[in-house]
């Protein structure tokens, strides 16, 4: 992944065409409504924050691999800041420390090469991160002889460096591939599509709740809905993995339908528990980082080895 590549490569240009001419489309379709008197503030704050966060994202991936990577680790490290500072965490800089320190050395073990093999990302220490990171994180209080109150924040300090770092970390582990240009412009607009998906289907024709203590505004109607069209959109896509057997494309969509609803739960819960509507308020009509991403952290790590078990990515 280089400029050169990316201006090269059919699928990165193809990605940018069909990301900008859904934006366009949309733009258009907001303006009818407003012609047609229609209240539309509330949609026009989230199509602005989508006009700042598209180019920025598809900025990142233009530049390069490098970039992608430490993208992808500044976005982890300023979503587990959020989930911190939401939970109390963030008082505790023992715990936040080590997790920070931990998220960037993900990224680097993404970046450099496996000495032992030459290969792009140092796979094996990547997987084997995490033990290291928790043992780390317990032996926190053995150092500082405090056992009062320690379990809860260890916790959430395991929580949150295996959840919003590792796991959605996967994403900037795909920028090692062959196809990483398809992998990756495939998962960030399928994704998207899921979450809207989920949205529409559920308002048009939502009225069984689907987790109504968690987050009471999704039914059964969208989570199946968005099932449904994530399982679509690899059939649509296919240009950015033209290698990919038809069963394969069949697991993609599966993995982006329901992993994408799982992240999104997960989210819910944890606000819902600490009793926040957002993470944060970074981008005009998304709320924060986490409630930007927070679809992608289950679908990176699962796309990620269920490509890697049966098309040998890594």
């Amino acid at each position: 992944m280089t400029i050169d590549a990316a201006l090269q490569s059919e699928i990165f240009l193809t990605y940018v065409k069909i990301i900008g001419g859904l934006l366009v489309f949309a733009g258009l379709a907001i303006g009818m409504l407003r012609v047609a008197g229609k209240d539309v503030s509330s949609i026009m704050r989230t199509y602005r924050g989508w006009l700042i966060m598209i180019p920025i994202v598809i900025g990142v991936i233009f530049l390069g691999r490098t970039a992608t990577i430490f993208g992808v680790a500044i976005l982890a490290i300023f979503g587990f800041k959020e989930f911190a500072r939401a939970t109390g965490l963030y008082d505790d800089w023992w715990l936040t420390g080590i997790v920070y320190i931990s998220i960037a050395a993900i990224a680097v073990v993404t970046f450099v090469a496996d000495p032992r093999l030459g290969t792009p990302g140092w796979y094996g220490l990547f997987m084997a991160l995490p033990v290291y990171v928790i043992s780390a994180i317990l032996l926190v209080p053995i150092l500082r002889n405090r056992a009062k109150g320690q379990l809860r924040q260890v916790a959430l300090a395991i929580v949150g460096f295996v959840y919003f770092g590792w796991m959605f970390s996967h994403l900037g582990f795909l920028t090692n591939t062959a196809n990483a240009y398809g992998y990756l412009l495939f998962l960030i607009l399928a994704v998207e599509v899921n979450d809207i998906a989920a949205f529409t289907f559920g308002k048009l024709f939502g009225k069984r709740k689907l987790c109504e203590n968690i987050s009471p505004n999704k039914t059964i109607a969208g989570s199946l809905g968005a099932i449904g069209v994530s399982l679509v959109m690899p059939w649509l896509l296919w240009f950015s993995f033209p290698h990919l057997q038809p069963w394969h494309l069949i697991m993609a969509g599966l993995i982006v339908g329901i992993g994408g609803q799982l992240g999104d739960l997960v989210i819910s819960f944890i606000k819902r528990d600490i009793g926040i509507k957002d993470m944060g308020a970074v981008i005009e009509g998304h709320g924060g980082i986490l409630d930007r991403v927070d679809s992608m952290i289950f679908v990176a790590p699962l796309f990620f080895h269920a490509g890697r078990w049966f098309l040998g990515l890594a």
